[in-house]
Order: C-alpha cells, then sequence, then structure tokens
C-alpha cells in the first residue's frame, strides 16, 4: 500500500474511477492517532489523524489527513465521487403507453 499525499491521492483516486467505469473503487476512513504498535501508554496529548485508503482490486493508495485539512479535502473527494457516479448512472427509459 502507498501512503501519499493528499493531492496526489485524490488524483489517484479520480484514475481508479476511470480505470473502473464498470467496476468497483473502496473506499475506508478510520480515525487513527499512527502511534506505534509497540508504545503501551496512550499519548493524551496527541492529535487523532484520518486514515484515507482507495482500493480497486489492484491498486491499494492511502493518504493521512489532519482535523484542519478534512473540510477541504472531503469537499474535493466528493466532487469526485460524484462526478464518477454521474458518467456511470443512466436514466431509465420511459415506457410508451398503448391507448
Amino acid at each position: 500500500m502507498v501512503l501519499l499525499e493528499p493531492d496526489p491521492f485524490l488524483s489517484e483516486l479520480h484514475k481508479m474511477y476511470e480505470r473502473n467505469k464498470s467496476g468497483t473503487v473502496w473506499i475506508t476512513m478510520k480515525r487513527t492517532n499512527m502511534k506505534p504498535r509497540k508504545s503501551k501508554k496512550p499519548d493524551p496529548k496527541a492529535e487523532y489523524v484520518c486514515l484515507i485508503r482507495a482500493n480497486d482490486g489492484k491498486r491499494h493508495v492511502s493518504t493521512t489527513i489532519s482535523p484542519t485539512q478534512y473540510p477541504k479535502f472531503s469537499q474535493s473527494m466528493v466532487i469526485i465521487m460524484k462526478g464518477a457516479m454521474a458518467d456511470t448512472l443512466k436514466r431509465k427509459e420511459k415506457k410508451k403507453e398503448n391507448k
């Protein structure tokens, strides 16, 4: 898994959606403080960050976002996701009624 900065992560996420027009892209988010596993005592001053992962079955990428960066990053990610959904969703054709 590749840990990227936020902007390259967003561009890679866009590429994943472009490659998988009819496939699936999984996105997971979780709160973490990214502490080493060996430390036994939790640090009360540790700032929690959001770990975001994207996976299309072939490529795995991830990034970490601080709480101050999250609103702007979230808006950018939603724009990418909506754009991918708008391209893949099709309108239903209306059936004509015979009288």
